[in-house]
Formats: structure tokens, C-alpha cells, sequence
């Protein structure tokens, strides 16, 4: 395979798996942990 090719394929993996990532983060189990900072400040 070509050197681009190799490196595209590569540089898309990453940017999918950080966004999978991120979606899990933001949407799965771990949201529990996440606070939201306008329920924190009450005026």
C-alpha cells in the first residue's frame, strides 16, 4: 500500500475512536461523574 494511503486510513481510525470516545464520555456510564455547572450556581 501507499505511504498516504497507510497514513489516511491511520489518521481516520484515530479521529473515529476519539469520537467514540468522546460520545461515551459525554453520553454512557461515566456521565454520572460529570457535573453541570449551571445546576451548581444558583442566583
Amino acid at each position: 500500500m501507499e505511504p498516504a494511503t497507510v497514513l489516511i486510513i491511520s489518521v481516520g481510525a484515530v479521529l473515529v475512536g476519539v469520537t467514540a470516545f468522546a460520545i461515551y464520555t459525554s453520553f454512557g456510564p461515566p456521565s454520572k461523574q460529570l457535573a453541570d455547572p449551571f445546576d451548581d450556581h444558583e442566583d
